[in-house]
């Protein structure tokens, strides 16, 4: 730091802040100071300089007063190129952090800010300068040890790009690590100009070369619970293994129906389960859900660390469940042949596919057979006969399940609900953890049906308690924001498309509509992704503002109490109220913890989906790097100055940076979403067909790049 201009910036905001200052323009404060024609300069530096602290302000004549900008206060969040953006938590737009105004904040904190900018419209509507950091957000940083030869101090490379500085770790301090060590270093110096932040060595993880090491790097890095404590354990361990004729008393008996789940073939915590039968030309659905709520009691040392952790977190090679396996895999899951407690939503569904009544019941139930996607995909799909015959008896109730499934999921699209069908990545592990293949997701009959089921559960549910006015959790997902989807329809004119956007308002329909009629046309990978990173990220919250994405006015996470805090609450809310309990006390105590509750839910949801997207990248930059020199076909799947994405058919995606496109020098035309070369004229456009070559693959980066073999023309 320059000591002599902070120097001159304390005198020049003495002189502003004393009382017999009169407000002046520079010119007239240069006079006053009697600044040389040389220096003016500076001056003006200074005032910028103070102006940005928030310390001083402009006004709108231009002069010079004391008092600056009003503080605010919001959270940062770091970029991975320096620049960033708080968000102040109040539904008011981010806040758009340069660089150069970061001013030592880490990705995480607790700031305070000022406003610099307000612009029209736009990404970065607002910008800021942070003024201080109130409070640090990251304590610790997990990375690669790399030690100094013939020096008695090392560093750690951070995992997190969010964090851009290697980490000084003194000898003593080092805990015996070696280069080539994944560990967790506690920060005890966040640096300052001129001086790399310091720690010490709390974790060896393992080698970097150790099988499950890069991933337990990830959950070490998102502070993500693995172990239960053993007060936990044994009170797991106290669960009965078996339901109790107590338990069924006062319950509606369904152990006689026909009922399955249908579940991934892995799957071990089964919490959802199906039936259907017929009345006369009506549906009569049922979704029979674990009962979690009669062996985990509100605020029991098993209920608070299912709150803590919010949700299971599923990654590439292992589960990370909410509840302990004693439960989830037990009692709680609605394992085939046994008598298990649940909580069942019956509904009379018309052909139509509208609900014309219903019941939420606590019942118990007894699952006659454990499904798989794949083998009901074969009975219906494929009208394989082994399958069929395997599952006579159950035929019949498939065959309606797919009539119904599709009487639903029709009604949902005439409606305008929204379905952005992007491939998930299905990876095949070997038992060190190394991926042996890539492929998307089967996204197939069998699981259409329970998704259209589940969601016809969660929106009956959900509209119930709503018209009750009780204290509730929905999960809302709120309208787009008018300036991104007013630039989304000024880019889809460019291809010939439009869309209708009322005053202060989009509907659902318009973007489902716009999605259809780029259905098989070459920039329907384009506007999908485009409409897609257009719409606000769902969230859990007491009040129902309905699901834009859904088409829905009334929508919950009623299906997966197992692996979802949200569901378990609401569960616990139904019994209450079946069970006459819902008194004003009941009342006044879900309206005071329910705001906490779902903003925290809300909260580990992201950092569940974090660390998920995290193992992936990791385990598809592994499994390229046997592919270094090779060339794929892929399409461009984004683009930014810094290059474009190319997607592969088995969903990896690698970059091409505008540096390794040596044939002509390119520029981003943001507008249209297109590279363009500057003496060729060659342009290149999201959704494009390209041929790629592997040139480099980094594990510790997550990262894959690309260099353009060929195009592709059709």
């Amino acid at each position: 730091m320059d000591k002599s201009f902070e120097k001159r910036k304390k005198i020049v905001y003495d002189l502003i802040c004393d009382d017999l200052y009169v407000p002046m323009k520079f010119k007239e404060l240069a006079m006053l100071l009697q600044v040389p024609k040389e220096q003016k300069t500076e001056l003006r530096e200074v005032l910028e300089s103070l102006e940005a602290d928030g310390r001083i302000c402009l006004s709108k004549r231009g002069k010079y007063c004391k008092g600056g900008a009003k503080h605010l206060s919001g959270t940062f969040r770091a970029g991975f190129r320096g620049f960033g953006f708080v968000v102040t938590g109040d539904g008011s737009p981010d806040v758009y952090i340069s660089e150069e105004d970061v001013n030592g904040a880490f990705d995480g904190d607790q700031v305070e800010f000022v406003i610099k900018k307000e612009n029209q419209g736009g990404r970065r509507s607002r910008e800021g300068r942070i003024v201080r950091v109130t409070a640090r957000g990251m304590t610790k940083v997990v990375g690669l040890f790399q030690k100094k030869d013939q020096q008695n101090y090392g560093f750690v490379l951070p995992d997190n790009q969010r964090f851009p500085y290697d980490v000084f770790v003194p000898a003593e301090r080092s805990k015996g690590a070696v280069s080539g060590h994944k560990v967790v270093a506690e920060l005890t110096s966040y640096g300052e100009a001129g001086r790399k932040p310091e720690g010490r060595i709390t974790e060896i993880i393992g080698h970097i070369n150790d099988p499950g090491t890069d991933i337990l790097s990830i959950v070490k890095g998102y502070e993500l619970p693995v172990e239960f404590s053993g007060k936990i354990l044994n009170q797991a361990d106290r669960v009965a293994r078996e339901v109790s004729p107590a338990d069924m008393a006062g319950r509606k008996d369904l152990r006689d129906w026909q009922m399955v789940t249908i579940d991934g073939e892995d799957a071990k915590d089964l919490d959802d389960a199906v039936s259907l039968t017929m009345d006369g030309e009506n549906y009569l659905l049922g979704v029979h859900i674990a009962d979690v709520t009669n062996y985990v009691q509100e605020n029991s040392a098993i209920d608070r660390e299912a709150r803590n952790r919010g949700t299971s977190v599923y990654l590439a090679d292992r589960v990370i469940p909410m509840l302990p396996h004693r439960l989830s895999n037990g009692i709680c899951s609605l394992n085939a042949g046994e008598d298990r407690l649940a909580l069942s939503c019956l509904m009379t569904v018309d052909p139509r596919g509208m609900v014309i009544a219903h019941e939420i019941a606590e019942t118990v139930i007894h699952v006659k057979e454990r499904m798989t996607y794949t083998a009901v995909s074969k009975i219906l799909e494929d009208k394989d006969p082994a399958e069929r015959s395997r599952y006579q008896e159950l035929v019949p109730m498939f065959e309606r399940m797919e009539r119904l499934s599709q009487i639903l999921r029709g009604r949902r699209q005439r409606r305008g609900s929204i379905d952005f069908d992007f491939p998930e990545t299905k990876m095949i592990l070997d038992e060190e953890g190394k991926p042996l293949e890539l492929r998307p997701y089967d996204r197939n009959t069998a699981t259409k049906i329970i998704e259209d089921f589940m969601l016809l559960a969660n929106e009956t549910v959900a509209e119930e308690y709503y018209w009750q006015e009780l204290p509730f959790v929905y999960r809302t997902h709120e309208p787009p924001a008018e300036d991104k989807i007013r630039a989304l329809a000024t880019f889809i004119n460019n291809f010939g498309y439009s869309m209708h956007i009322g005053v202060n308002e989009i509907r659902p329909k318009e973007i489902q509509k716009l999605l259809a009629r780029v259905e098989n046309t070459p920039e329907e990978s384009l506007i999908c992704r485009l409409a897609l990173r257009s719409m606000k990220q769902a969230r859990y919250m007491p009040e129902n503002l309905g699901h834009f994405g859904l088409a829905a006015n009334y929508y919950t996470h009623f299906t997966s109490p197992i692996r979802r805090y949200p569901d378990l609450q609401i569960h616990r809310i139904i019994k209450d109220n079946l069970r006459g309990r819902m008194n004003e006390e009941k009342i006044a105590h879900y309206q005071s913890i329910l705001p906490e509750v779902t903003k925290h839910s809300s909260e580990m949801e992201r950092r569940a989906q974090e660390a998920e997207r995290e193992t992936v990248r990791l385990k598809k930059a592994e499994y390229m790097e046997q592919y270094i020199g090779e060339e794929f076909e892929g399409v461009i799947s984004g683009m930014n100055k810094w290059g474009m994405y190319v997607e592969l058919p088995d969903t990896v995606e690698g970059m091409v940076h505008v540096a390794n496109m040596a044939d002509d020098h390119y520029d981003y035309r943001e507008d249209r979403y297109e590279m363009t070369g500057a003496h060729t004229g060659k342009v290149y456009k999201l959704g494009q067909k390209v041929r790629v070559r592997v040139l480099e693959v980094s594990r510790m980066l997550r990262t894959v790049d690309f260099e353009i073999a060929d195009t592709i023309t059709e």
